[in-house]
């Protein structure tokens, strides 16, 4: 290729309108790849730490040991972590207050429950950009073409005899806002999939944690059972 038809010098040589759509599309292509590689590091931290405290979980022990090891401020706490302290908190709250079983669970699992849905925040911040990124980045590229492609029959048609190599460098540097607009686009859908995906397993994994609590807390509570595994 030559000198001339380069991709740098059609990206200069681009009309007013293109450059911009371009900008935008660079913009949010770099924003749209920093924000996967923090998710990527977010999500496995999450299911990491998951892991890593059901582990402690379910290794024995006395409930009220691993909730006062939790509350530790050297800790660094994960979701599923914060998710069992709301519930175990609850439920110790509720029973120096001598309630009945039933209030006593449900208050649990109501204070798990928003415990879950803060965590389901955390995990789904920022994806939906990728959404936003992935649809409307090839109808943005193909506006900078079709203005493109406008703008150089525009300047065909003022030509007293039109050539190839006229035509050739408009059309391309339209071109290329496509191609920046499917760049940006075919990362962040993939992105967004693989997240949502990854956020729905971690959360999944969530709410069969709280059922299982519950089921250790209710057993507790019946009598057949110390605040053990």
């Amino acid at each position: 290729m030559s000198a001339d038809l380069s991709v740098t010098h059609l990206i200069l040589e681009a009309s007013f309108v293109v450059q911009v759509v371009m900008l935008i599309l660079l913009v949010a292509s770099v924003s749209s790849w920093a924000l996967i590689f923090r998710k990527i590091r977010h999500l496995r931290r999450a299911d990491d730490g998951a892991e890593a405290f059901e582990d402690t979980f379910w290794s024995g022990g006395n409930l009220t040991d691993i909730y006062s090891r939790s509350e530790q401020p050297d800790i660094e706490s994960g979701g599923l972590e914060r998710i069992f302290r709301a519930g175990f908190r609850e439920f110790t709250r509720m029973r120096q207050q001598n309630a009945l079983a039933e209030p006593t669970i449900e208050g649990a699992q109501r204070a798990m429950r928003v415990a879950i849905n803060r965590e389901m925040d955390h995990l789904e911040s920022h994806v939906p950009y990728l959404a936003t990124v992935g649809s409307t980045s090839p109808y943005i590229g193909l506006f900078g073409t079709v203005w493109g492609i406008m703008n150089s029959f525009l300047a065909l048609g003022a030509m007293q005899q039109a050539t190839l190599a006229t035509v050739a460098p408009g059309i391309a540097e339209a071109l290329i806002a496509t191609a920046l607009g499917l760049f940006a686009a075919i990362p962040a859908v993939i992105a967004y999939n693989r997240f949502s995906s990854q956020s729905e397993r971690i959360t999944n994994r969530y709410e069969m944690f709280v059922e299982e609590f519950t089921s250790i807390l209710q057993r507790h509570l019946q009598g057949r059972g110390s605040v053990e595994r």
